[in-house]
């Protein structure tokens, strides 16, 4: 088993990357849709998150109220660190139980957000790194996405620099032109990565 971390800034294009892998056949391992899993109604992470942050951030339905929960802690790099502490080794127990299910031989692609800034890299036998410049980034928010400027720039601007994920990665995925040519880009990454993965156990 090749075990990949799977990482890039906001707007990035990592989700299309990782999309892409997953139809050559890779087994991802989507820690943000783990992170939305692990708190929802009924689950002990809910009731963490409401412990300590209030019922206030509860949507009508009982469900967590994302907006309102990120206006609170993006603003604040303590109430952040809260908030992580509670959800991250939810997600990593769950993670672990996802990989373990996976065959010997496969590439289990772990798309992790913040490999980066929570200095996870060691974790993986290798950390492929979704790279755009921080003007193609800020684009794909505001046109894509519908963020305004300002919004945009505070989502980059909690993330790892640009230098420091490039730091960390073995293979990097340029992703600063068009879509169109990402496929191709992905295709022989996957082919590395098989290879590899043969070599393995």
């Amino acid at each position: 088993m090749l075990k990949v971390g799977l990482t890039g800034g906001i707007g990035a294009g990592k989700s299309e990357v990782s999309r892409l892998l997953v139809s050559f056949g890779a087994v991802l391992i989507d820690a943000d849709k783990i992170a939305r899993e692990v708190v929802e109604p009924g689950t002990p992470g809910l009731a963490a998150v409401v412990d300590s942050f209030g019922r206030e951030i509860l949507a009508p339905d009982g469900s967590l109220d994302r907006p309102k929960l990120g206006s609170i802690v993006f603003a604040d790099p303590e109430k952040l660190a809260v908030l992580n502490s509670i959800v991250h080794p939810l997600v990593g127990a769950r993670s672990a139980e996802l990989e373990e299910a996976a065959a010997q031989d496969a590439v289990v692609i772990h798309d992790v957000p913040l490999l980066a800034e929570n200095g996870l890299a060691p974790l993986y036998d290798l950390v492929v790194v979704v790279d755009a410049s921080p003007e193609t980034q800020l684009d794909r928010l505001v046109r894509l996405r519908g963020m305004s400027e300002e919004d945009a720039r505070a989502r980059m601007g909690a993330q790892a620099t640009r230098e420091k994920r490039l730091e960390i990665a073995d293979i990097v995925i340029d992703n600063d032109g068009p879509l169109e040519g990402l496929e191709q880009r992905v295709r022989a990454v996957w082919a590395d990565l098989e290879r590899r993965a043969g070599g393995h156990g």
